[in-house]
């Protein structure tokens, strides 16, 4: 297998709502809200008209953008044995991705995203992990782990105690390891743990700007590419519209960003960008036209309102 990720495994819950439904619920427009209530959850999507779900989470988005590029690739993540558990595993299928987790009937639901969708195509997101953040190494497939050329975890996905020790399994175990540093709201609460990984655990590590300057209380971009020269591992970093950049060592590979783009929806453009530079390097391209890869799959995924490649 080229590419085994292992994150959080949410079911996007597609539905169209007026306005009023967003104000009634006091939901802020345009934005994402992480609810942590199971009841609260069920309350708010009970009277919701799904029109349509689709197997989501950060790196499960990347492994399906890598999918569609032809390569082979494989996701673990956790879900439970009820109704969106089963439409999470049969999207990841038909977008031809093993799904490498054996799903049982678990205390908590399968976690869900509501994408609330208005008249004027903004989103609203509602997130629930539910069993998504309760992955453990018992989780995970060993022999897949070591037959993958590459593992990708995701930042959002760590976490003390089960989390941590599911992270470590895998870094243990896989021959490569990546990870995207998901948000800066992850990167400030785990920190301490994200510095060790990335300058000891990880040979590749995703970040935009202000993670990766967060991450190391950089002030300017500069003690940015010093530590990433120091480290000596390959650093991918995306930032906005000065592109994006590769450090691995002394060498330095950039490329720009696609003009005249018609921006629609930013979501989702990170993920696309690690699934396009990911198959250029497992596909032995150069560093450069593996950026250039990932700029292109993000823009097309930015022109289109929850696009789905």
């Amino acid at each position: 297998m080229k590419i085994l990720g292992i994150g959080n495994a949410i079911v996007d819950v597609i539905c169209k709502v007026n306005d009023d439904f967003i104000s009634q619920n006091n939901l802020t427009k345009s934005t994402m809200k992480l609810i942590f209530d199971e009841s609260e959850f069920k309350n708010l999507s009970k009277n919701l008209k799904i029109e349509k779900t689709v197997s989501g989470g950060s790196v499960a988005n990347s492994i399906v953008g890598i999918s569609q590029l032809g390569n082979k690739v494989g996701f673990i993540g956790k879900v439970s044995d009820d109704n969106f558990g089963s439409k999470y595993e049969k999207g990841l299928k038909k977008e031809n991705v093993e799904y490498l987790y054996l799903k049982k009937k678990e205390k908590l639901p399968t976690g869900t995203c509501l994408i609330l969708v208005t008249p004027d195509s903004e989103r609203t997101m509602c997130t629930y992990l539910g069993t998504a953040g309760k992955i453990n190494e018992n989780d995970l497939n060993t022999d897949a782990i070591k037959k993958s050329e590459i593992i990708f975890l995701e930042g959002y996905l760590w976490d003390e105690g089960e989390p941590k020790k599911a992270f470590e399994k895998a870094i243990n175990n896989g021959n490569k390891i990546a990870m995207s540093l998901s948000d800066q709201f992850c990167v400030d609460r785990h920190k301490p743990h994200f510095l060790e990984l990335v300058k000891n655990k990880l040979d590749i590590t995703f970040a935009n700007e202000q993670e990766i300057t967060s991450l190391i209380e950089a002030k300017s971009f500069i003690e940015v590419i010093n530590f990433s020269k120091q480290i000596n591992k390959l650093i991918v970093i995306t930032r906005g519209d000065k592109g994006s950049i590769a450090i691995q060592g002394e060498k330095i590979s950039e490329f720009g960003v696609q003009k005249n783009l018609k921006i629609v929806d930013l979501t989702g453009a990170g993920d696309l960008f690690a699934a396009g530079f990911l198959h250029g390097y497992v596909n032995k391209l150069s560093i450069k036209d593996s950026l250039e890869k990932g700029t292109a799959m993000s823009a097309k995924v930015i022109q289109q309102i929850g696009a789905r490649l």
